[in-house]
């Protein structure tokens, strides 16, 4: 009987720590989902095809506005073999998957309230130079012969995960920023995305705050500091980039859903370093990993993880040196990883005013057909069919055409009018 109640209080306060965390944090996510699906909803993603030719500084320039894409790590991975099928540069399409996960607005929100603003910074400041060693190592390392292959596996098409959600754009194109997003197609855009964004990470955001929780509960510091090297600090600054991406692939967890571990791992002793590095390595997770290779093959998929493990490595140590020798690193580690229940204070506020900006949202996604799209978000884009053959939009049924194409109004693909789903939609 004491072993079953020590069991269960150790089980109940873990899960108290991650309800916790979760209402520390609720406002900091509505707000970074939705600066997010403003982003989304004015700049198109068909545009980026046309604009990532090659390797050029210019074009990964270019692949940085990833940043204006879904946070979601599954989603990131097949929009960026969509844009390398429509003929973007191999090693383009990468960077802008870096960006995808690593430079989202969301991510940065989430750290600053849960870590600190200097790991936002660091998140940033590594991104950039992720993309530039990533670059630098395909450029020497990259053969023709093996993107050729890479991009014949591609073609095949093979299935991965949240293939429909990056083949959606609803960007509007018409008009100032402002007047996209204050126009009925626009609300309406950022309401679907906020949704979908929400709809496609909440797993990974729930069982990174359940694994936090469970961490901080049961693992005591004495362990993390004897693995994390705390009493040696020379090596501890090189120990934590390298083991940081280990941790995170052994952990499944990706997006924005590392962060919560991340502040747990902080407060345990990881290097400054280690946290940012861990936090980079949701693009190499086992089943993303997996993903790669029905995308791109089985040699190409150990390429990506050999050469993104150096980068992550690499972008960690480089942030670790540059945000010591400018001061920048906490020397207090006081991550929020809280146990005080919900009272009336300033995140009460925050999170109320923006749990009513989401409800705004999900109502205006539930008027405007948003279940219907939803519904298609895991699935691959329809087979175009026949020339010949009346093609419709699955959001809008006013639009038809014979043959495929592109709907005007949310940037779907046209699917033939027998896979077509019936769904109401208006603005």
């Amino acid at each position: 009987m004491v072993i079953e109640a020590n069991v269960g209080g150790a089980i109940v306060r873990a899960l108290h720590l991650s309800a916790s965390m979760t209402w520390e944090v609720l406002w900091a996510l509505i707000l970074g989902f939705a600066l997010s699906a403003v982003v989304q909803a004015v700049v198109s993603k068909s545009e980026m095809t046309r604009l990532l030719p090659n390797d050029s500084p210019r074009c990964l320039s270019i692949a940085a506005l990833g940043a204006a894409s879904s946070s979601c790590s599954y989603a990131a991975v097949a929009l960026a073999r969509s844009l390398f099928r429509k003929g973007a540069d191999f090693t383009a399409s990468m960077a802008f998957e870096f960006a995808s996960t690593n430079l989202v607005i969301e991510l940065g929100v989430l750290l600053i309230v849960l870590i600190g603003w200097q790991f936002a910074l660091a998140e940033l400041v590594g991104g950039v130079i992720m993309i530039v060693i990533l670059a630098v190592l395909f450029r020497v390392f990259l053969r023709p012969r093996m993107v050729e292959a890479a991009r014949a596996q591609a073609e095949r098409g093979l299935l991965g995960v949240m293939e429909g959600h990056a083949s959606m754009d609803m960007s509007v194109g018409e008009g100032s920023l402002l007047q996209r997003m204050r126009s009925p197609e626009g609300r309406t855009a950022i309401s679907h995305y906020f949704v979908m964004d929400w709809a496609s990470i909440y797993r990974d955001i729930g069982i990174g705050l359940l694994i936090a929780g469970a961490l901080a509960a049961w693992v005591p510091n004495s362990f993390w500091q004897s693995f994390f090297l705390v009493h040696h600090p020379v090596l501890a600054k090189l120990w934590g980039p390298l083991i940081g991406p280990a941790v995170s692939m052994a952990s499944f967890v990706c997006s924005i859903g590392n962060v919560p571990l991340a502040a747990v791992l902080w407060n345990g002793g990881i290097s400054f370093g280690g946290v940012v590095a861990f936090i980079f390595a949701d693009l190499i997770i086992l089943p993303i990993l997996n993903i790669y290779r029905k995308y791109y093959g089985a040699k190409m998929s150990l390429f990506l993880l050999a050469t993104f493990y150096a980068t992550m490595v690499a972008a960690g140590l480089i942030v670790e040196v540059l945000f010591g020798a400018l001061g920048l690193i906490p020397s207090v580690r006081h991550a929020r990883v809280v146990e005080a229940g919900i009272t009336f204070n300033y995140t009460t506020v925050l999170n109320s005013v923006f749990l009513l900006i989401a409800a705004a949202l999900v109502v205006r996604f539930l008027r405007t057909g948003g279940p219907a799209m939803l519904r298609m978000m895991g699935n691959p884009p329809a087979a175009p069919g026949g020339s010949d053959q009346e093609h419709v939009c699955p959001m809008h049924p006013d639009v038809r055409q014979r043959g495929p194409g592109r709907c005007p109004t949310c940037g779907m693909d046209l699917v033939p009018t027998e896979r077509a789903p019936s769904a109401e939609h208006d603005h």
